[in-house]
């Protein structure tokens, strides 16, 4: 799997950052069984970047802690099914890899929920990259049944690897 982290921002974390988005990551694919291996792209940048994003691919003028660009379109939540025809666009030649998408994240955003919420940057981060995952592996919230499921899993992920809210 591959896992490419650029931080376009002078923020130093106290923790390793790619580690701890490689393991989250993998987590939700393991909890999700995909059967690909993967490549993910994730961007931490500013309020004012991904407000730029945010503006730019969803027309949505204000900042947000992250954003999810999926390159698979699922019928059904966690199906990973390449559609006939469509393997150029989903499979990356040289590594053979499911290009699942992009995920951008503000650090800004990270740091304030981190000291609302009480708990760890680590925390946060790794919050905002499994619920990111999640909806690049086909899942949503815009109905409370699918923000049910979503928050379950979540929390199942995390738990699972020890990073609770104390953390």
């Amino acid at each position: 799997m591959t896992f490419y982290v650029e931080n376009e921002t002078q923020v130093a974390y106290p923790f390793d950052l790619e580690q701890t988005v490689r393991v989250v990551a993998e987590a939700v694919l393991e909890a999700e069984r995909c059967p690909y291996q993967v490549q993910v792209n994730v961007l931490l940048t500013d309020n004012a970047g991904i407000r730029e994003f945010n503006r730019q691919y969803r027309q949505i003028d204000r900042e947000t802690d992250v954003l999810s660009f999926p390159n698979l379109e699922y019928d059904t939540p966690g199906q990973f099914r390449i559609p006939q025809g469509q393997e150029a666009d989903c499979i990356d030649p040289d590594s053979g890899e499911l290009i699942l998408g992009d995920i951008i994240l503000s650090v800004d955003r990270i740091a304030g929920q981190a000291e609302e919420y009480g708990h760890s940057l680590r925390r946060e981060l790794a919050f905002l990259v499994a619920h990111s995952m999640l909806h690049l592996c086909g899942y949503d919230h815009m109905e409370p049944e699918e923000m049910a499921v979503m928050e379950q899993k979540q929390e199942q992920i995390l738990t699972s690897l020890g990073i609770t809210r104390e953390i």
